[in-house]
């Protein structure tokens, strides 16, 4: 191997530096090569802005680490996205992290409506997490990005870990590193606090922020869930489907036969069932379009990208094709969730519905949220 072609590390979390790929782990610019000591971006960015940046893993990598977790003695935090609780849940985790305590963090809670009452919703978020197999010694809601319930769950983590080391863990986009700096914030107020180091096990590091006792927080890599929408629509596109303030339900009075698309990206077909209301929770900037069941698949053939978008129009031939799952709502109060972008409430029982979502998005049903 030549001198130029040597392997250069990153000081900070000794991952391999390459400079070709920016959203790529170890990335620097070439620039940086000349220096005596490299660092990777992630890192720099880290030391210089306290900011810490996803890094994108495969399954196996966070298998490897999640095993790693239930190897050692600490305390687990789990952050979900409070407007995509389904779409953004680790399935298996409780499996994993052995005879760690667990504590359920609902995260941008900012987004819901103000109406809603954070007592029930924690009710709610208990209830779910024990239908999908996990018991966590406590759950919190919070605004990490404007920092609502961050004191209490700071105390939280303090009174639950016992002096042993955390784990945050989550998917990407649940606002886990604005968790995390917000916590640093809030702790130091400033200043250069965070080492990086690999994680025991894997090839990838994991962050570390040292606590006052000696025990380590570790921030883990952004899990990907490869059935979120936010998967299948490109930067732009995401922007609109992505709320970034509280969401305004809409709600439609639908006969038989009638359709909702919610931009091209999904449908609603309401089939049977007299006329009744649906409230519809998605982001504010996500076009709904009503029409007769019909004229829909016509509809959806001419005006996609145009009428009915996103997808914007020059994404259209990398969008998958949507794919019909039907339901009968049989309990009241009952939400029809699109995983990664909304959901639609319907009240009464007795509805025959198919929800159309792109192949490889989940759609399901469950007790209501709001």
């Amino acid at each position: 191997m030549s001198v130029e072609q040597q392997i250069i590390r990153c000081v900070g979390c000794g991952v391999q530096i390459q400079t070709e790929d920016e959203k790529q782990i170890g990335y620097a610019p070439p620039a940086a090569l000349e220096k005596e000591t490299v660092i990777c971006q992630r890192c720099f960015r880290l030391k210089h802005y306290n900011e810490v940046q996803d890094v994108s893993l495969t399954d196996d990598d966070f298998l490897k680490i999640l095993h790693g977790i239930g190897k050692s003695d600490g305390l687990v935090v789990k952050i979900v996205d409070i407007f995509d609780f389904n779409g953004s849940w680790l399935p298996g985790l409780h499996r994993f992290v052995g005879k760690n305590n667990i504590l359920l963090v609902g995260n941008k809670v900012d987004l819901l409506p103000k109406s809603v009452k954070y007592t029930k919703l924690i009710h709610w978020m208990k209830k779910s997490a024990k239908d999908l197999g996990l018991k966590p010694i406590d759950v919190f809601l919070i605004s990490a990005e404007k920092g609502i319930g961050m004191r209490k769950v700071m105390e939280a983590i303090e009174h639950y870990r016992f002096g042993k080391d955390v784990y945050v863990v989550g998917c990407t986009n649940v606002g886990k590193s604005t968790f995390i700096n917000r916590i640093i914030k809030e702790v130091t107020g400033e200043g250069n606090v965070i080492t990086t180091s690999h994680f025991p096990g894997t090839t990838l590091d994991m962050i570390e922020i040292p606590l006052e006792d000696g025990a380590v927080m570790y921030d883990t890599p952004g899990i990907i869930n490869h059935h979120q929408m936010a998967h299948y629509v490109d930067k732009k596109d995401l922007k609109v489907i992505t709320p970034k303030k509280e969401i305004k339900p809409k709600v439609y009075q639908l006969n038989e036969g009638q359709t909702l698309f919610f931009g091209g990206l999904a449908r609603l077909d309401y089939v049977k069932g007299g006329r009744r209301s649906f409230v519809c929770y998605f982001s504010n900037e996500l076009n709904i379009h009503r029409t007769k069941l019909e004229k829909a698949d016509h509809l959806y053939e001419n005006q996609r990208g145009e009428l009915l978008q996103p997808p914007r129009a020059s994404y259209i031939e990398q969008f998958p094709s949507l794919v019909a799952h039907s339901f009968t709502i049989k309990e009241p109060k009952t939400d029809i969730v699109f995983s990664g972008l909304g959901w639609v409430t319907c009240n009464e029982p007795g509805a025959q519905i198919v929800a159309y979502v792109p192949k490889g998005v989940n759609v399901i049903l469950r007790k209501s949220l709001i």
